[in-house]
């Protein structure tokens, strides 16, 4: 007598026939995947299309950009590897985007798993591998299993994954754990394991960032506190929460946009003076409601520990280059070494990054946190002076030292930023005569005016930025050589919006200032619009959609709705769009597709081919040749 036939069975084959699976059949989690999976265009039973799969050269760039969630992960996934070894089992690591990083487990399943590219280097997104415990778990945001034939591609039904969502402090979604293995081995514990694995790289990454400042442990028993269990607040010098894990959020039954949005006062009936003026010993908070009680435990950090709190002081950050870190470990390591040499004026500092990244604020940052803060920060844009001008400009002029001159005469703001600091904002612009006088005024400490006179000596700190790649217009010959090495004592490198991890936190910091009387946030849409988009004007882009989604609210209203945000933000993602894969399509196809990527990365890039080159992967002699053929 044959055996009825299960409700998966029977909702896959409603799919394939009707398109439309009845209500119970599946969990509704499995059935919205199912239906993203078509809008992606993907065919459960067709041939599989051709998925993007890095290069070793990309994954190389990518695990560098994710060093610190690797390292943090990979003794976790070793002891995971160890609970699971011998069961035909695999545990993988996934950034935001679906790629796999890093995988541990057993050889002879890992060889299976190849076959479908489950190994490091492939994308593992719902867009390419349709629904799977990777992609489904980084599009939900939560915990997932997909066993078998929940698998949105029939192909890789020998399947059975659980996988866990790896968030930052700040609340960004850094990537996924994920433990696949052969369906015949399925065992419902294997979920609890990746969440387990999860919440240790977590804690993990919580100390690391936040180890040094003012923490609080949180847990339901005293016993509790220590351990990996435990929930872990960050405390601005303010009393903003500005870091959390998974397990405070929980327990105090809070969101990952909640992190940079709300106080402790606000949590506990208590502000920070009078958190600290209770010591650091572990003590019971009673909450309302009849909710159990929590234990907590106050510790301070370096930065606080002999401070005195005082219920009418405001606790400021330590100087301005520390309120510029929201989480990102690139930016802080940019900051980290601008910070060695602040106060060494004879290293000129050379800020790079594309338009809109913020060098202008970190070139402020800079000087308000050096010994020179109290004297001239004088700041010229050197792309928006017309050459006729940017000689006098800088250099100053004596009276009638050409027509239209001031009969007074001007000093010129190199000489106006005399015990200060001087930033030259996109220096690459200057003219190659202004390039020799600004190369002779560096060496010589000294400025003589236009027209003629005495040289006038100035002591400046000297900061240079640019969008370009200087290098580049050295070789261009656009760009003097000796004032480029000149210029490059410290080259500060900063991120661009898309790739960096803090954008939640960043996010309601500009939420902040720009409605600081007002409990604002940003709706869980908003947020995954933002993640997506590939914000071409970075984060003064970001700003100007803050700004303007806080002048769209109504009275009243404190959430920014996906409604307020441009229409480009709502209708075209603008996600950059993955690298083709290798091996799927016929020759020709091939190079239509290489070169549309190659056009796309240049037309990203503004035409700047050392930049489209390290983007695509390849050598710069590689891309010239391409574009030659």
């Amino acid at each position: 007598m044959p055996t009825a036939p299960t409700p998966l069975r029977t909702a896959r084959r409603q799919w394939l026939e009707q398109g439309q699976v009845e209500n119970g059949l599946i969990p509704e989690t499995l059935r919205a995947s199912w239906a993203r999976c078509r809008a992606f265009g993907l065919e459960p039973l067709g041939r599989p299309q051709g998925a993007p799969h890095a290069s070793a050269a990309q994954l190389a760039r990518a695990l560098e950009h994710r060093h610190s969630l690797v390292a943090h992960a990979k003794p976790v996934m070793a002891f995971l590897n160890e609970q699971v070894q011998g069961s035909d089992s695999l545990v993988l690591l996934a950034d935001a985007h679906g790629l796999l990083l890093h995988a541990a487990g057993d050889a002879p399943f890992a060889d299976r798993a190849a076959r479908v590219a489950l190994r490091p280097g492939a994308l593992w997104s719902e867009q390419w591998r349709g629904t799977n415990a990777i992609g489904t778990a980084l599009a939900e945001g939560s915990p997932v299993v997909v066993h078998g034939g929940e698998h949105y591609l029939d192909r890789n039904g020998f399947l059975t994954c659980a996988a866990a969502p790896i968030a930052d402090p700040a609340g960004q979604l850094l990537g996924v754990l994920d433990i696949s293995g052969d369906r015949r081995g399925y065992h419902r514990h294997t979920l609890g394991l990746a969440r387990s694995g999860a919440r240790m790289i977590e804690h993990q990454l919580f100390e690391a960032r936040h180890g040094a400042g003012l923490r609080l442990r949180l847990h339901a028993q005293r016993e509790g506190l220590d351990s990996v269990t435990e929930g872990l607040l960050a405390l601005g010098e303010d009393g903003w929460v500005i870091g959390a894990n998974t397990a405070a959020l929980e327990l105090l039954g809070l969101t990952r946009r909640d992190i940079g949005a709300t106080t402790v006062e606000r949590l506990f009936g208590l502000d920070l003076p009078a958190l600290m003026a209770g010591g650091s010993a572990p003590r019971p908070l009673r909450r309302d409601g009849g909710a159990p009680p929590l234990w907590l435990r106050l510790e301070p950090g370096r930065t606080l520990r002999h401070a005195r709190p005082a219920a009418d002081t405001a606790w400021r950050p330590v100087d301005a280059l520390a309120a510029l870190d929201t989480g990102d470990a690139a930016l802080r390591a940019t900051l980290d070494r601008a910070r060695r040499v602040l106060d060494k004026p004879a290293i000129p500092l050379l800020l790079t990054g594309e338009t809109g990244t913020g060098k202008d604020v970190l070139a402020r940052a800079l000087h308000a946190s050096s010994a020179r803060r109290s004297e001239p920060f004088v700041a010229v844009n050197c792309a928006a002076l017309p050459e006729a001008l940017i000689e006098a400009e800088l250099f100053g002029y004596r009276p009638g030292a050409y027509t239209g001159a001031s009969r007074h005469g001007a000093p010129g703001r190199i000489r106006e930023a005399h015990g200060g600091t001087l930033f030259l904002d996109e220096i690459g612009d200057m003219p190659l005569a202004m390039q020799a006088r600004l190369l002779r005024v560096l060496e010589e400490r000294s400025v003589t005016p236009l027209g003629g006179g005495a040289a006038v000596a100035v002591d400046i700190r000297l900061i240079c930025a640019s969008h370009r790649q200087l290098k580049d217009e050295v070789a261009a010959g656009r760009f003097r050589e000796d004032l480029y090495y000149r210029l490059n004592g410290l080259t500060l490198p900063l991120p661009p919006l898309r790739e960096r991890t803090d954008l939640a936190a960043l996010a309601a910091r500009l939420l902040k200032a720009e409605a600081p009387e007002r409990a604002l946030r940003v709706d869980e849409e908003v947020m995954a619009a933002f993640s997506r988009y590939r914000w071409p004007g970075n984060v003064r882009q970001l700003a100007n959609v803050v700004r303007t989604g806080v002048a769209l609210l109504d009275p009243g209203e404190c959430v920014i709705t996906l409604a307020l945000l441009p229409d480009e933000l709502q209708t075209d993602p603008d996600v950059t769009p993955p690298a083709p894969a290798a091996s799927t399509e016929p020759a020709g196809n091939l190079r239509q597709l290489a070169d549309a990527r190659v056009r796309e990365t240049l037309a990203a890039v503004d035409g700047n081919r050392s930049e489209a080159a390290r983007r695509l992967g390849v050598s710069r002699s590689t891309l010239y040749r391409w574009l030659g053929a």
